[in-house]
């Protein structure tokens, strides 16, 4: 019973984390990596060993990754980066007709993830407050721009005066133009939820953000609170939801207003904090998808646990590239 983690780039502790808890259940398991350069990812370093793969947006990806699990007796297959969601979402049924189960959100759930649009009409759908687009014909600024469907703060932007708005702003299909909500007035989380292969929640992490790099959070710290006890009503059930979803809210520092972001329907690069303070996801998986076994809701985590990340050096000896 093997384990694949795919576009694993610099995820270290992520693997690291499958490693250590898969060796419990079967001691001869292995966790693979999958990198379209992957004599250059730490993560794959780690691994128990890893495959080089053509673009995820490639028409042969899936058929790539079913190669890899099929010669190595994989059977779990774990995304990690918002490009590649959709391709496997589309294709689940391939690999499971392979005896492969890639640990992914319904289709519909990721298409609505991955278009901020869609995304504000589902949070409205459930009742869940969130950022609202500017009134062009009176808009506040500054203005906090971004791509309909970018991820990692890529291309996103703050614009301060009407001179700097586009003109045809309004008409722009690709991009979305928001209200900025300024840190020094809210608290941004990002919060850890794991939904079983029935869409229930079975457990919520919140993980106030203190610092930031690139997209990803350097420091961090769980927070068991009010804004927890919301996230468990809003969202005890969604059906699609499947795994490791990360959802972002902004949080008002003195009204505590609740504003949702984004959802991101992988695990976030901050997840191993959520690890770390005893949310055990790779632990849920091997015991849904491998052991076919049930998931209890957990929430004996601990609360203000602070993660403060650093830069790490993976040694490779004999590398000829």
């Amino acid at each position: 019973m093997n384990i694949l983690i795919t576009s694993a780039g610099r995820r270290v502790s992520l693997v690291r984390a499958f490693k250590n808890e898969l060796v419990k259940f079967f001691p001869k398991g292995r966790i693979f990596t999958a990198d379209m350069k992957p004599e250059l990812s730490s993560a794959c370093s780690v691994s128990d060993g890893y495959f080089s793969v053509v673009r995820v947006t490639d028409p042969a990806y899936s058929e790539k990754l079913i190669e890899i699990c099929l010669a190595n007796n994989i059977k779990l297959i774990v995304p990690t980066i918002d490009t590649e969601l959709i391709p496997l979402a589309e294709n689940v049924e391939l690999f499971l007709n392979n005896g492969i189960q890639p640990v992914i959100s319904s289709v519909e759930i990721v298409r609505i993830c991955r278009d901020k649009r869609k995304l504000f009409s589902f949070f409205d759908s459930i009742g869940f407050p969130r950022t609202r687009e500017i009134d062009f014909t009176n808009p506040e600024f500054p203005i906090f721009a971004k791509p309909v469907d970018g991820s990692s703060s890529i291309g996103t932007r703050i614009i301060t005066e009407n001179s700097h708005l586009p003109g045809d702003a309004s008409e722009d299909k690709k991009m979305v133009f928001l209200k900025f909500l300024s840190p020094l007035d809210y608290t941004e989380f990002t919060i850890d939820l794991y939904f079983d292969k029935n869409s229930w929640l079975k457990c919520a992490v919140p993980r106030e953000r203190l610092e930031v790099r690139s997209g990803e959070v350097t420091k961090a710290v769980t927070r068991k609170d009010d804004l927890y006890k919301k996230i468990r009503s809003a969202f005890s059930y969604c059906n699609g939801f499947v795994g490791c979803i990360t959802l972002q809210v902004f949080r008002h520092r003195n009204s505590n207003e609740i504003i949702g972001i984004e959802i991101n329907p992988r695990f976030g690069g901050g997840y191993p904090l959520s690890y770390l303070a005893g949310a055990d996801y790779p632990e849920y998986l091997i015991r849904e998808y491998l052991l076919n076994e049930n998931i209890q809701f957990f929430d004996n985590w601990t609360s203000d646990m602070l993660m403060l990340r650093y830069d790490d050096e993976i040694i490779v000896y004999d590398y000829k590239g």
